[in-house]
């Protein structure tokens, strides 16, 4: 190996003595391990023939006792006979040289004791006493260092003694008579005197201790450094020279064995890795048959064919299978591509380390290949499954997925009484998941999700999304009443109407909790109308304790109200566009925003994203703050609404309540691109009794702030200002 500059320990490690004396140490101790293996090398010579014949002969009996393992396997379909693999024969040709060879090594076994362990040791012996004389010379360099140090702290010690002294001196001139005060004004300028002699002599020392200091990091140190530097450099020469005559002495021994070694090394070429894996499979080939395909069992209790069922029924869960498989298949395909060529490339990588062409640690690559491998194999079988189930529905019902009508299922947890429009079961609780369709509003269980026929009639308004949903749930209670009886599913989980009591509700809505049995004077329902100012009085809040939330009402829909006429709501016309009101004035900053003046009527295009919402002014389209714009319910609210009960909302009611008239808009435009925030839908009508409440609107949209405010109460934000709303009343969108 080629050195471009010589390193010089002096110039480079500085003050570094103990570690290069620990490791020019090391390296002498080293001589006696090698002079060590020389002389065990020479006791084995020594043996001569008896100790390597001893070993040929050993090695000979385990090669004849594992020869046929290692040449066609344990449990070979075909007897070898007296054949053995390349690789046998080769270790015996090996054996056979070391056998023959035995006679030469007496005298080897000599010249290894004479020329190589016994110099060995006298060098070592040699070596080891300079280098104690290098330790010793430094040793005398750092205690004369250490003495000039300690020569330097003297001085300082005597300076900081005169200074004491003219301190003592001055003070000595302030506590003196007048007749006296010259006297001792003497006795100070002297002190004084004394005082900058030795405070010159003090930095003199200093000046002359640095010097030194100098001269022993940067000449004395660094001149023993590269006499110990020298010392390991001569060492290592001195052993090569000696490993040099130890391959010069086993060459010559060696030339009177050449033609063995001849043969030995025109045998090992011949070895050929595929001849041991040619005549373990000649010697193990045998029959093989697949394993047999799995065929269809019929249940003990069930006898039925292999044949795919096909009937109304099957096929809409089939339809439903295909049409998922098929739009999984692209996806599938695209991983187990990407997937493919990330294994190729670290098969590449394995690759060029065996060439010799990365250094990189090839366990870990092997490893890495099968960890990429079985996620590969993970995808593959993915597909492989979409594949079959595809072909196989199509090999027998034909593509039933064109022309379907997916429904546009996302997963619900349903927080409001729900009832699944296939069976018609219940779905409802914090752990009933189901689906509805973002579309046309169906819902269903999970287990049912592959059962829905494929008939979504597309995006419909909330009024038809209401009537299928009617015809739906009558649908499906006709097709689960069996013999005109409901059937026992239906009988344990009734349907909710509209016209249920609000004790029904108590115990349904999903704002129930341990607090809704408590009343306000004891023995009052908190569900009861009574007025805010009622309830005020009979419970007021204790001025140090917190104030308890009363459960929030149930929806107006769910009570029945005896002296109220029937409404008509179903027969009112909605507007098919969300319309807002700009709450302040807003100017145009960017591309894609609008400048609307305040107080002007927009009509909202796109739902809020990021803080912007889309809006259209006149003829103008563009983006503006979210929370510059007042979102107007598409429904004017009804004033036959159920009394509110007593609310301790969760915000603060004199944090949260603004002057009435006074605006306040947002400091800043909110940033484009910010985190999308949390909607949530009014589901119900709601008047606000209290300033911590809102007012609803049914269809109108808020800002979710915290759902759990408590006793059934959600924290929504609309026009700038954060207040309470009955939870079971949203649905979040």
């Amino acid at each position: 190996m080629e050195i471009d500059i010589a390193p010089q320990f002096g110039a480079e490690l500085k003050d570094g003595f103990k570690p290069v004396n620990a490791w020019v140490s090391n390296g002498i101790a080293w001589l006696d391990d090698i002079q060590q293996f020389y002389r065990e090398r020479s006791a084995i010579e020594k043996e001569y023939a008896g100790k390597l014949s001893a070993l040929a002969k050993k090695y000979f009996e385990k090669k004849a006792r594992k020869s046929s393992s290692l040449s066609v396997g344990d449990t070979p379909t075909i007897t070898p006979g007296s054949l053995e693999s390349a690789s046998m024969t080769t270790w015996g040709a090996q054996l056979t040289t070391l056998e023959s060879r035995a006679a030469e090594h007496d005298q080897f076994a000599s010249q290894l004791i004479a020329n190589l362990a016994d110099p060995l040791k006298v060098l070592a012996a040699r070596y080891e006493e300079l280098r104690k004389y290098h330790v010793e010379y430094a040793g005398k360099l750092e205690k004369e260092r250490d003495s000039t140090y300690g020569d330097l702290r003297k001085v300082k010690g005597k300076y900081d003694s005169v200074c004491q002294e003219v301190e003592n001196r001055r003070k000595k001139i302030d506590g003196s008579f007048d007749h006296g005060k010259q006297k001792a004004r003497n006795a100070f300028d002297q002190q004084q005197l004394e005082m900058r002699n030795v405070k010159n002599t003090y930095v003199i020392t200093i000046n002359v201790t640095n010097k030194q200091k100098a001269m022993y990091y940067h000449e004395y140190v660094p001149e023993l450094l590269d006499s110990l530097q020298d010392l390991s450099e001569t060492r290592v020469a001195k052993l090569n020279s000696i490993w040099s005559l130890a391959a010069q002495i086993e060459t010559q021994t060696l030339s009177r064995s050449t033609d063995y070694l001849k043969h030995l090394s025109s045998e090992i070429p011949r070895n050929n890795p595929l001849l041991d894996s040619m005549m373990f499979v000649r010697h193990n080939v045998g029959s093989w048959q697949d394993p047999a395909d799995f065929q269809f069992e019929p249940s003990p209790v069930w006898l039925d064919d292999a044949n795919i069922a096909t009937d109304d029924a099957a096929k809409v869960f089939l339809r439903n299978v295909l049409a998922k498989s098929k739009g999984q298949l692209g996806e599938y395909r695209r991983e187990l591509d990407k997937k493919r060529r990330e294994v190729e490339n670290a098969k590449k990588v394995r690759q060029s380390i065996r060439e010799g062409k990365d250094k990189r640690d090839e366990v870990e690559v092997v490893r890495a290949i099968f960890t990429l491998q079985e996620s590969m194999h993970e995808v593959e079988r993915q597909k492989v499954t979409a594949e079959v189930e595809v072909s196989t529905i199509t090999s027998v019902v034909g593509d039933v997925s064109i022309g379907a009508r997916q429904h546009n299922f996302k997963s619900q947890t349903f927080k409001i009484p729900t009832n699944c429009d296939l069976c018609g079961e219940r779905i409802w609780g914090l752990s009933a998941k189901g689906f509805d369709c973002r579309d046309c509003g169906y819902t269903c269980h999970s287990k049912c999700e592959m059962k829905v026929p494929a008939d979504c009639p597309g995006e419909q308004t909330k009024e038809e999304k209401k009537k299928l949903k009617a015809e739906r749930q009558e649908a499906a209670h006709a097709a689960h009443t069996v013999n005109g009886t409901p059937s026992d599913s239906q009988l344990e989980t009734p349907r909710i109407s509209r016209s249920d009591t609000v004790n029904s509700m108590n115990t349904l809505s999903s704002g129930f909790s341990a607090t809704a049995h408590r009343s306000i004077s004891g023995g009052m329902s908190p569900t009861e109308e009574n007025p805010p100012e009622k309830a005020n009085k009979v419970a007021p809040a204790p001025a140090a304790a917190r104030r308890n939330r009363i459960v929030a009402p149930p929806p107006a829909q769910y009570i029945k109200d005896e002296s109220a006429e029937p409404s008509n709501n179903s027969g009112m016309s909605k507007p098919t566009e969300q319309k807002g009101k700009m709450l302040y004035a807003y100017e145009q900053n960017a591309e894609g925003e609008l400048t609307v003046p305040e107080g002007r009527d927009v009509s909202i295009l796109e739902p809020e994203d990021g803080g912007w919402i889309k809006v259209r002014a006149g003829s103008k389209e563009g983006l503006v703050p979210a929370s510059y714009v007042e979102i107007l319910p598409l429904t004017p609210p009804s004033s036959n609404r159920p009394g509110s009960t007593y609310s301790a909302s969760s915000i603060s009611l004199s944090g949260s309540i603004s002057a009435p008239g006074k605006k306040k808009g947002p400091a800043v435009a909110p940033k484009r691109g910010a985190k999308k925030l949390k909607y949530v839908e009014a589901l119900y009508d709601y008047k606000a009794r209290t300033d911590a409440e809102h007012n609803m609107s049914e269809g109108e949209r808020f800002v979710l702030i915290n759902m759990e405010a408590g006793d059934g109460w959600a924290d929504v934000e609309k026009g700038g200002q954060v207040k309470s709303v009955p939870a079971n009343y949203l649905q979040e969108v």
